[in-house]
């Protein structure tokens, strides 16, 4: 088999510096997720262009025999510095936590990639990018095929469920439910927001006093349907604050 070397744009959603200075970077692309590898990168001018959130070009090398393929070139495509920023930095981390863990290595998906874009430029610019993240990663859990059961309890599948359910984060009846009922607003977002559009959905953003439990729901819900993402608490204080 020869070796081959391809291109590839994406954004780099995850980053590790190893002890020997090489980088290695998950890229979400068109075409699914690439990992590779810039060996001494954070000696070189790799260092800056592969940072997390970065729309890059790489090209990478890859060999039969080896494990992750090497990035030989990279020429950044597009940034957005007030990712940086705390109260912006914290969401769009966890966007890139969540993708990284719904979307799989070669896996062919352009409309993953430009919502995952999408997100990262509202959370960016919009004046509220709590509400951009909670809607995106509803939609994001959508198109990964992980869709919350609204209609009917998810214990006993009674019709119009109104209650939380703690422990996998969906939608119980008063007879299953040990929790109060999610306000109109709170219903109506998770009854609605995977077949509602982004722009609608921003248009009616729940206020802030219902949105924890609204993190909480989620958070639970991605931990029994995909896995846990690791520092969940950290990256969303809310929902923290709701857990303990």
């Amino acid at each position: 088999m020869r070796s081959r070397s391809t291109n590839r744009s994406g954004i780099v959603i995850r980053r590790r510096v190893t002890p020997a200075g090489d980088i290695i970077v998950t890229l979400l692309t068109p075409q699914g997720k690439v990992k590779a590898i810039a060996r001494g990168g954070v000696r070189g001018p790799l260092a800056s262009r592969l940072n997390l959130f970065h729309h890059v070009g790489v090209q990478v090398y890859q060999t039969p025999q080896a494990d992750l393929a090497t990035v030989q070139q990279a020429v950044l495509e597009g940034a957005l510095p007030r990712l940086a920023e705390p109260g912006r930095y914290a969401f769009a981390h966890l966007m890139a936590e969540l993708a990284d863990a719904l979307f799989q290595e070669g896996e062919f998906s352009e409309q993953a990639f430009e919502l995952f874009a999408g997100a990262l430029r509202g959370i960016s610019h919009q004046p509220d990018p709590e509400w951009v993240a909670l809607v995106m990663s509803y939609k994001l859990l959508g198109l990964a095929g992980f869709v919350q059961q609204t209609a009917r309890c998810a214990r006993c599948g009674a019709p119009h469920p109104e209650h939380p359910d703690p422990l996998g984060g969906q939608l119980l009846c008063w007879a299953c439910a040990s929790l109060p009922a999610y306000p109109q607003a709170s219903l109506d977002f998770l009854r609605n927001v995977v077949r509602r559009s982004v722009r609608v959905s921003m248009e009616a953003p729940v206020p802030g006093d219902e949105r924890p439990a609204l993190w909480q729901a989620l958070e639970r819900f991605v931990t029994v349907q995909v896995g846990n993402v690791q520092s969940w608490r950290q990256l969303v204080p809310q929902a923290a604050a709701v857990s303990t």
